[in-house]
């Protein structure tokens, strides 16, 4: 019998602490998984570097300009996608913590016609 008196307890903690902290170690993972597909770590190490690893004599000055301004450009386009994707994983949360709520408060909702 107190088992069935612990449910809504085991409920509450499973649902607001122990899947919200799982849910936050699966984001991360995903966040390590875009930046290493987007190479962002990378492109921010070798931003002083050439492109395309150019040393001839007159072309150094040229392609590490070149490489700042391409990698400029990219690291921008890489930091825009990693905010969408933080944007869209913190609504999944936030979503996630409301369902239950959300879901108790469905049937008193009236019809606009």
């Amino acid at each position: 019998m107190n088992l069935y008196l612990s449910i809504p307890t085991l409920f509450i903690k499973f649902w607001y602490i122990d899947s919200p902290l799982r849910l936050v170690k699966y984001f991360g993972s995903v966040n390590h998984a875009v930046l290493q597909i987007l190479s962002l770590p990378l492109m921010v190490r070798t931003f002083f570097k050439p492109l395309k690893n150019e040393y001839r004599k007159g072309l150094v000055a040229f392609s590490i300009g070149m490489g700042i301004f391409i990698k400029s450009i990219l690291i921008l386009v890489d930091l825009i996608i990693f905010i969408f994707v933080i944007f869209v994983e913190l609504s999944l949360l936030a979503l996630f913590l409301w369902w239950p709520v959300i879901t108790l408060f469905i049937p008193f909702i009236q019809a606009p016609f």
